[in-house]
C-alpha cells in the first residue's frame, strides 16, 4: 500500500533536514513525499534539491506562491497517488523509524488511522514539553473542540475527494473544521494507533500565544456553523480546562 506524505514548506531551511532525514530513515519504503513550497527565498530549495537523490525517485517538489499553508496542504493532496495520504509539517520529524510501517501493518480497513504526538523545545529536540495523546478522542468530543492529533491523521484520499480538503476560509484551525466534517458529520470510520507518530517543535501557529487561541476559538465557532454541528462557549471552553489538566501532569510526569 502507498501512502503520501504531504510537506508544505516556506522559508523552512532551518528545520527541513530534520524532516527529510526522518522520511528517508523509515523502514517502510513503499512511500511518495511530495513537498509543496510556498516560494522560500532562503536555502529550502537547495536541501530539496540536495537531498532529491537520496529518495530514489520518491521526492516530488515543486515552488510558486500560495495562499497560505492549507492551501498548500490541498495542493499535495491533489497531486498525491498514494492510497493514504498523510501530512508532515516541515518542522516536524518522525518520532520513530517505524511509523510507516506501523501505519501500513494497523491500517486494514475503514477510512483513517491517527496516533499521539510529542512536542519539544525548538533548542532542544531531546527536551519533551508534552505529549498529545489521541488515546482518549470520541466522536462526540468535537463539540467540545476536541480532535485527534492532526499531524498523525493518515486518510484515504479517496475520502478527501469525496468530502473536501481544507477549507480555506479558516485561518489557524481549517484542521479542526476538517476532522469535523470528515468524523463527526460523515462518520468516516477511524482506528486509534496507540504510538507516537510526530515530533513537534512547539511555536507553530497554533501553539503561540493568546491571539492565536482567540482565532482557534473563532475557527471553532465558525466550523459548528457552517456544519451544523451545535456547540457553545461553554461547551468549547471544557477543552481549555482539560488541557490545563493535561499541561499539570504533563510536568508531573516530566
Amino acid at each position: 500500500m502507498k501512502i503520501s506524505i504531504v510537506t508544505a514548506t516556506y522559508n523552512s531551511g532551518v528545520s527541513l533536514r530534520d524532516t527529510l532525514e526522518s522520511v528517508l530513515s523509515q523502514t517502510y519504503d513503499d512511500y511518495e513525499h511530495i513537498i509543496v513550497d510556498g516560494g522560500s527565498t532562503d536555502n529550502t530549495l537547495d536541501i530539496l534539491r540536495e537531498y532529491e537523490p537520496r529518495y530514489k525517485g520518491r521526492l516530488k517538489w515543486h515552488s510558486e506562491p500560495d495562499r497560505g499553508i492549507y492551501d498548500a496542504m490541498n495542493k499535495g493532496i491533489i497531486r498525491a497517488t498514494g492510497e493514504l495520504v498523510g501530512l508532515l509539517n516541515s518542522d516536524d520529524f518522525y518520532t520513530s523509524d517505524d511509523v510507516l510501517a506501523s501505519i501500513a501493518e494497523s491500517y486494514k480497513s475503514g477510512d483513517a488511522v491517527y496516533g499521539d504526538v510529542c512536542y519539544v523545545h525548538p533548542n532542544d529536540l531531546k527536551k519533551m514539553v508534552r505529549r498529545y495523546s489521541s488515546a482518549s478522542f470520541s466522536r462526540w468530543k468535537m463539540r467540545l473542540g476536541f480532535m485527534p492529533a492532526h499531524p498523525s491523521f493518515y486518510c484515504r484520499r479517496s475520502v478527501y475527494m469525496r468530502l473536501g480538503m481544507f477549507d480555506l476560509r479558516f485561518k489557524i484551525a481549517a484542521d479542526f473544521e476538517q476532522l469535523l466534517r470528515l468524523i463527526f458529520v460523515n462518520h468516516i470510520k477511524t482506528k486509534y494507533i496507540p504510538k507516537t507518530f510526530v515530533t513537534m517543535r512547539t511555536g507553530g501557529a497554533s501553539t503561540s500565544g493568546l491571539s492565536s487561541h482567540r482565532q482557534i476559538y473563532h475557527d471553532h465557532m465558525m466550523a459548528y456553523k457552517v456544519n451544523g454541528v451545535y456547540s457553545n462557549c461553554m461547551l468549547e471552553s471544557m477543552r481549555y480546562m482539560c488541557k490545563i489538566c493535561e499541561r499539570i501532569r504533563d510536568k508531573i510526569a516530566l
